[in-house]
């Protein structure tokens, strides 16, 4: 799986974990950010409002400059139980959120405010370590072998190759090590303590897919099977009496035991003949007050009470459920991706992958030969091919470009942040989920939906328990 597929266990806007995204750790340890940093971050709304009184990192005295960081030379600017945070990290947190924000065209606050929004950013994440390291323990060796040759793999070198590479961008390796046990660590505290938060229940399920059959246009169909107890019009209060009585009486009965289709021979004023089926019908066919009635049942069951309507009294029973299927647009594409870094800039890469589409486009050259020689993504022995996807799999910006080609076409250049892109549709799809897949659908999505409250609360929690020191910049 390339590091572009955003799949439902990914979640773009919070940590990964670099087993999973292992090309894009190198790709930030090349672009020079520390290591202890790989992984981004929690979005805004996912992190608590402001640290407790105690660690505010407002009043921390932060070199403001890159000048004024070298001048003063390196710095701990803040303690959080064993954990440091340098004045250095807090730098180049802030430098890469510019760099982010360059690329999307986004406005950014004053600059001291970045500051001590990164620093509080790293307060969050070093006491969220110091409670993994606390919790679970040491990442082996052998597991942070396995992650570097992903990353290497991923990014198309060999282990040797990866250390050159490193070297050469003047990254230690045992650092780049380190930050991978790091961030490993933190994915699986955050997996274990915020997913153990969330509840999933088979209501929940349920109405997420109402909802979406709602928004597609369709409609569950039911066969409800009724005995009738018909009132004659302008009943007495006697006579109403009677006829509410008699049906209880019935379905006491078939609490009981008794057959329903007998009781409807017996007793019914319609569908004798059918055992009182009203056959396959969409839901929204159908009186509200028998949806209502039988949404909660199981095929074979009865309604626990007795209905009234205009004709009568009603015993209902649900004979049959089919839930209309699903469906969802799939694209088969392929992409050539070029990494940013100190030497390949926003610029110069849409540049040349610009050039790229204009020989595709005349012709002079096929999408898939030039992704194997140049795009720096691990689908690029493939062509770029990246198989078939749906809703969610790729980043915002990534599939924004794509829903709108249309099939072979090639789109412009589309920065996101892994770097710039260039896409090909190769083919476009319907395709129906049947019911597990429905269903692990609603749960993904669920579970998607109630992760950032349950994650702000649980950081909120970890950054209460910490002890925090902040210290001040040293003196000329």
């Amino acid at each position: 799986m390339t590091d572009l597929l955003h799949r439902a266990s990914m979640r773009h806007h919070r940590a990964e974990a670099p087993a999973r995204a292992c090309a894009l750790a190198l790709w930030i340890a090349l672009s020079s950010l520390a290591p202890c940093a790989l992984a981004q971050q929690p979005a805004a709304a996912a992190r608590p409002a402001a640290p407790p009184p105690s660690a505010q990192p407002s009043t921390t005295p932060l070199a403001s400059t890159p000048d004024q960081a070298r001048r003063s030379g390196d710095f701990i600017v803040a303690v959080v139980n064993r954990e440091l945070v340098t004045n250095g990290e807090v730098q180049q947190r802030a430098a890469q959120a510019e760099r982010d924000a360059a690329r999307a065209g986004a406005a950014l606050p004053p600059r001291e405010e970045l500051l001590r929004s990164a620093l509080d950013v790293l307060i969050d994440d070093r006491a969220q370590l110091s409670h993994a390291r606390d919790s679970i323990g040491r990442i082996e060796d052998t597991e942070i072998d396995r992650a570097v040759n992903s990353v290497a793999a991923q990014n198309q070198l060999s282990v040797p190759q990866l250390r050159d590479r490193l070297r050469a961008e003047g990254l230690d390796y045992q650092r780049f090590r380190d930050g991978l046990r790091d961030q490993m660590l933190l994915e699986r505290v955050r997996d274990r303590d915020v997913q153990g938060r969330i509840r999933i229940s088979d209501a929940d399920i349920e109405n997420w897919l109402a909802e979406q059959r709602a928004k597609a246009g369709l409609s569950t169909e039911l066969n409800i099977a009724q005995i009738l107890i018909a009132l004659p019009d302008n009943a007495s209060a006697a006579e109403v009496a009677e006829r509410r009585l008699r049906a209880v009486q019935l379905l006491q009965r078939l609490k009981a035991g008794e057959d329903f289709a007998a009781l409807v021979r017996e007793a019914s004023a319609g569908g004798k003949d059918k055992g009182g089926e009203l056959g396959l019908r969409r839901a929204d066919k159908l009186p509200d007050l028998f949806v209502d009635a039988v949404m909660p049942l199981r095929p074979g069951e009865v309604a626990p009470q007795v209905l009234r309507s205009g004709a009568g009294f009603h015993v209902l029973k649900l004979v049959e459920r089919k839930e209309a299927n699903l469906s969802v647009i799939q694209h088969h594409a392929r992409h050539i991706l070029l990494r940013l870094s100190p030497r390949l800039t926003q610029d110069a890469a849409v540049k040349r992958l610009a050039e790229y589409k204009r020989q595709v486009d005349a012709r002079r050259a096929r999408f898939e030969d030039l992704a194997r020689q140049h795009s720096e993504d691990g689908s690029a022995a493939a062509g770029g091919d990246l198989g078939w996807a749906g809703p969610g799999q790729f980043v915002p910006e990534f599939e924004q470009a794509l829903l709108a080609l249309p099939a072979g076409a090639v789109s412009d250049p589309v920065v996101s942040r892994f770097g710039v892109h260039l896409i090909q549709l190769i083919e476009r799809r319907s395709v129906d989920l049947n019911v597990r897949e429905q269903r692990e659908a609603a749960r993904t999505s669920l579970r998607e939906a109630k992760y950032d409250e349950a994650y702000t609360e649980w950081a909120r929690e970890i950054r209460a328990r910490a002890y925090v020191e902040l210290r001040d910049a040293p003196g000329p």
